[in-house]
């Protein structure tokens, strides 16, 4: 986990991003813009607010519809359960990454499987037939519907060709009559939380990725942000005139850490050691998952626990995404039961990309909570058209890696052999296992690997594990499309590079006795640790009550390169709160915005944003104004 998924390229909190970007990135700034513009128009088109939320089946569809898509029942469904109550703007706005709309091309496929003579013609009986027996079915009145239209329909044949070219125009006139609703009404203008997109190609901010709107989060619910321009007020028009409000400003030094550093090093590396590696996985909604771990100590020690990115191989000159992510490890003690877990402490003191904590620990259970911000780990789109090459077949016929895979696949098996004994086994690869397919190996499938693949002590080897990769692809004949599902789950891209993805390492040192620890589960991030960040905000950082609203309370906290602000709603109503980074200088947010507005449970806290500096070796200024909307 790790921390509220959040999504998309890298982004300066301030309304310019610096200079220099390369086209690609500019290009792929200004694609988003435009993605999340027609958010905002469709949305606005249907609900009175960005700040409203969706609150049926029915809106749901309609602001679908408003977006140019076409939404099944079944597709309705999926995004609204039956434990749904509402979805906000930012749903909206991933459901729309994920529902992409369909093209003309997929359309044809589609009618081509039926079109078996490819006539460029479909039976009117024809078409009864396949929408009201196949697949979500139809009604005979919903099929005349579509037959009835002459602009398609002749002689009891249906066009095809030309009905996907309705469809298309149709979609795409619901898009534009939406935008320019929005353009015309300057009431609705106004409702917006950013930086207009129109600008400045640098100065686009992007919206933040929330969890999947299929499991709705009463604990966690965020109000929508929109997209403003820079004449937008500090707050929506349409909400109520409250004064209440808090400012934050932390100015920092290029490279410096207030926090304490992590020395003497040296001296604990003497101590006993137990060491695991994991992996920070970044899923498809922006969500992020790792390793969780069980410490056992069996006696009353002092303690050093430190956390880093990991080190694998690298290629001169090439930068890697994964380097650059923060890192960090809450820890907490198990009393009598997994579900009873006390904040014990985090790794706040620093060593270049290491963070640590030292301390004394009595004997027991305890367990390691790996964390990132998601600042600097998010989504990205795809820079390349092509994709690389995995398998060849050599001159006696048979396939074997190229030399970039077997490369990928060494890299890939150091990251899961999680204790560094160069073998995997069975609990590792299901880790594996359970990351690329979702499934578990039993003993029974193991003994097969056995038979098959090079082991060692009942455990995988480097080779094993090359070739049990290969086999998949022996088995499709050479097709690599099962090893492309191994590889983008682990976060490669088609160039195989990881840029989803960032591996860690954990090492516990202890002075009288030996730690023991253990994986013991690749998940999101839990409420315990939810819980364990926003209290270590409200015990470490500075305490802000918003003048006016003495129920509304603004923690603020450096943890080295990290600032986290945490909002406690001490009253007994939810609250919408609005927050402004219009002012900060070289950050970069978790959010993806400059401008945004969270919604707070009664009597509850949640993490307003997570904040590190763009560019580590300059000046970085946070200021943020926290105004109460409602």
């Amino acid at each position: 986990m790790a921390s509220s998924p959040e999504n998309d390229a890298s982004l300066s909190l301030q309304k310019l991003s610096p200079s220099g970007g390369s086209p690609a990135k500019t290009s792929q700034r200004a694609e988003e813009a435009i993605f999340y513009r027609n958010c905002r128009a469709a949305y606005l088109a249907v609900l009175k607010s960005s700040l409203e939320n969706i609150k049926s089946k029915e809106q749901l569809s309609l602001v679908l519809q408003q977006a140019g898509r076409n939404p099944s029942q079944k597709t309705v469904n999926k995004y609204w359960t039956s434990q749904t109550t509402t979805l906000n703007f930012d749903d909206f706005c991933t459901i729309l990454k994920q529902e992409k709309p369909v093209t003309k091309t997929e359309l044809l496929e589609a009618f081509g499987k039926i079109d078996t003579d490819n006539s460029g013609y479909i039976l009117h009986d024809e078409l009864y037939r396949i929408l009201t027996t196949r697949g979500e079915k139809m009604t005979r009145d919903e099929v005349s519907a579509i037959t009835k239209q002459a602009d398609f329909n002749c002689s009891g044949k249906l066009d095809y060709n030309k009905f996907c070219d309705l469809y298309l125009t149709t979609s795409e006139q619901c898009c534009k009559t939406a935008r320019e609703k929005l353009e015309v009404d300057g009431r609705l203008r106004q409702q917006q939380f950013g930086s207009q997109a129109e600008t400045s190609a640098e100065g686009i901010t992007l919206p933040v990725s929330k969890p999947s709107p299929r499991i709705p989060r009463k604990s966690d619910h965020r109000a929508a942000p929109t997209k403003g321009d820079g004449r937008a007020p500090s707050r929506p028009s349409s909400a109520p005139s409250c004064k209440a409000s808090v400012s934050t400003t932390i100015i920092t030094g290029a490279g410096s850490n207030r926090s304490t550093k992590l020395t003497e090093l040296d001296a604990v590396k003497e101590w006993q050691c137990a060491q695991s590696k994991g992996c920070f996985y970044l899923e498809e909604d922006g969500e992020i998952i790792s390793h969780k771990y069980k410490l056992h100590l069996p006696q009353r020690s002092a303690v050093c626990i430190t956390i880093k990115p990991l080190n694998i191989r690298q290629v001169e000159g090439k930068s890697y995404r994964w380097l650059s992510v923060d890192t960090a490890l809450y820890i907490l003690k198990e009393i009598e039961t997994q579900e009873n877990l006390q904040l014990v402490s985090f790794t706040e003191q620093q060593n270049k990309e290491m963070f640590g904590w030292k301390g004394e620990l009595g004997s027991g259970v305890y367990w390691l909570l790996p964390f990132t911000t998601g600042c600097r780990l998010k989504k990205i789109k795809p820079q390349m058209t092509g994709e690389a090459k995995l398998v060849y077949r050599g001159e006696d016929g048979e396939l074997a890696p190229t030399k970039e895979f077997r490369a990928t696949l060494l890299d890939i098996f150091e990251t899961i052999d999680l204790d560094g004994n160069g073998l995997l086994s069975l609990e590792e690869y299901n880790f594996f296992e359970l990351r690329t397919s979702g499934e578990k190996c039993d003993e029974e499938a193991w003994a097969v690997c056995k038979e098959n693949f090079d082991m060692k002590k009942n455990e995988l080897t480097r080779q094993g594990f090359m070739d049990l990769n290969l086999m998949e692809a022996n088995d499709r004949e050479g097709d690599p499309s099962d090893l492309w599902v191994t590889l983008l789950s682990l976060g490669y891209n088609k160039a195989l590079e990881m840029t989803e993805a960032c591996p860690f390492i954990i090492d516990v040192y202890a002075e009288r006795c030996k730690p023991r620890i253990k994986a013991v589960s690749l998940e999101a991030g839990s409420l315990q640790l939810n819980r364990a960040v926003c209290k270590s905000v409200v015990s470490k950082g500075e305490a802000k009550t918003m003048d006016g609203c003495e129920h509304i309370i603004v923690y603020t906290y450096r943890a080295g390169r990290r600032i986290t602000a945490v909002i406690e709603n001490k009253s007994e109503n939810k609250v919408i709160v609005h927050v402004n980074n219009e002012q900060s200088k070289n950050c970069l947010s978790n959010r993806g915005l400059a401008i945004f507005a969270v919604e707070v449970a009664p009597k509850s806290m949640m993490v307003s944003q997570h904040v590190v500096p763009l560019n580590e070796q300059e000046e970085w200024l946070y200021n943020c104004v926290h105004t109460l909307v409602r």
